[in-house]
């Protein structure tokens, strides 16, 4: 009888330990799951940022493009009125009114 006794609270006690330890690793995997997710947020904050920097890099190297193309253009139309000037005999003003 005593040793009944004995195997049913040991039967008991196991139970308990497994169940603690079942809600020990629940926790544990409850906290993992947590940092994945904050992890995640953290790379999509970086992605998104980094994003943000690449397009505001690529519109100032736009700029800068407009920028020099249109003072290529100036260039060549100064070019054009002073060849033209030279050809008919006339001032680089008078060959841009032309």
């Amino acid at each position: 009888m005593i040793e009944k006794t004995h195997c049913i609270i040991a039967a008991a006690l196991l139970g308990l330990g497994l169940s603690a330890c079942s809600e020990q690793t629940q926790d544990s995997a409850s906290a993992t799951a947590d940092m994945a997710a904050e992890d995640i947020e953290n790379a999509a904050d970086t992605a998104g940022q980094a994003v943000e920097d690449a397009a505001q890099a690529a519109g100032e190297a736009a700029d800068r493009a407009v920028a020099a193309t249109d003072e290529l253009g100036d260039k060549a139309e100064q070019k054009a009125a002073e060849v033209e000037a030279s050809i008919h005999n006339e001032t680089v003003d008078e060959a841009k009114a032309d």
